[in-house]
């Protein structure tokens, strides 16, 4: 066999050997889409129950249910205005939920969409009852240029929020609760 047939029969085989990885590669990460109907409990602003089920909404981090914000000077129970939103979505007819990951809380990560409001992540973020998290980032700008929902005042980010109560829960947060009871602080 001459050289040059070597080299082509060997390209050949190489791409061959390309495609059948790319295949795979696919079929792996084709996991199956899980699809929810039903009545839905908003937990808080980004956070779904149905029966057992846990769900998540991928893409957007809302405020957290005990979080307030500030809006024309005063304090506004934001976190559950968030749920509260969430929730009327969710009773529109019609809702489906789908995804196919788990967060590392075992919750499903979903898009949930419904005649009325569409992509419902996005409706939250627009509303400004969320925040985007990697996927919502236009309608994020839409909602600050509005200043709707949490736009129109102050806020902490969510993360910043359960960073500083997972903080407070250790050591430091056992000598605030001493401080409290004794009267030292």
């Amino acid at each position: 066999m001459t050289r040059g047939l070597r080299l082509i029969r060997d390209g050949v085989t190489a791409f061959a050997l390309l495609v059948l990885v790319a295949l795979i590669a696919a079929k792996l990460n084709d996991a199956a889409k899980i699809e929810h109907m039903g009545a839905f409990h908003a937990a808080d602003g980004d956070s779904l129950t149905l029966g057992a089920e846990r769900l998540r909404l991928e893409g957007i981090d809302a405020l957290e249910l005990n979080q307030s914000c500030q809006r024309a000077g005063k304090a506004w129970a934001c976190g559950r205005s968030a749920r509260e939103a969430l929730q009327d979505m969710m009773l529109a007819s019609g809702t489906l939920c789908q995804g196919s990951r788990r967060d590392r809380y075992d919750r499903l990560l979903v898009v949930c969409r419904s005649e009325a409001d569409g992509d419902i992540n996005a409706a939250m973020v627009r509303r400004g009852m969320a925040i985007s998290y990697g996927g919502y980032a236009k309608e994020e700008a839409e909602a600050k240029a509005r200043k709707a929902g949490l736009w129109a005042g102050t806020f902490e980010r969510p993360r910043d929020v359960r960073d500083h109560a997972r903080h407070s829960s250790g050591f430091d947060g056992v000598l605030r609760f001493i401080g409290q009871i004794s009267g030292w602080e």
